[in-house]
């Protein structure tokens, strides 16, 4: 955890921490993060079929994603979760506290990154630091310069409401 607020102090990312007791679900933020601004996430560590492809999802936390249809835009015959150790491997953190900023541990990029362009909208994004008891809010531009640094494949993305 050291290493992503290191990380955001040379990268001159400022960001605001929030302190909570442990989230696992979107559904149980949703009571600890009213009073804060800007794009509240999930993220959705997933697989293909085969499991030599690797993505995360980033998503405005009030959608659904709808693995069959975001397999077929990714030319995938099928996504499923990945597993604890998968997540462990790629991102160094385990289920329930994904978050993109685990992402400079994937120093081969070998995970794919799908970001849900109605994001950008909140000027801002929340982002546990591979810890559920945490979170950071940071600027959206500070947030993309981030991916940028840390050179995993990244696209946006449009994940549909109402999925």
């Amino acid at each position: 955890m050291q290493k992503i607020y290191d990380t955001l102090v040379q990268l001159h990312i400022p960001y605001q921490e929030h302190t909570h007791p442990a989230i696992f679900t979107s559904a149980e933020a949703a009571k600890y993060f009213e009073h804060i601004p800007g794009a509240h996430v999930k993220n959705l560590f997933l697989r293909n079929r085969n499991g030599n492809q690797h993505y995360l999802a980033v998503v405005l936390d009030h959608k659904k994603v709808d693995l069959k249809q975001l397999a077929k835009s990714l030319n995938e015959s099928q996504l499923g979760f990945a597993s604890p150790e998968r997540l462990m491997k790629y991102l160094n953190v385990t289920p329930g506290s994904v978050s993109a900023l685990g992402l400079i541990f994937d120093t081969a990029h070998h995970v794919n990154v799908l970001v849900d362009q109605d994001c950008a909208q909140y000027g801002s994004i929340n982002l546990h630091p591979n810890d559920n008891t945490k979170t950071l809010t940071v600027g959206w531009s500070d947030f993309k310069k981030y991916l940028d640094w840390c050179g995993n494949p990244t696209r946006d993305i449009v994940f549909d409401a109402r999925n």
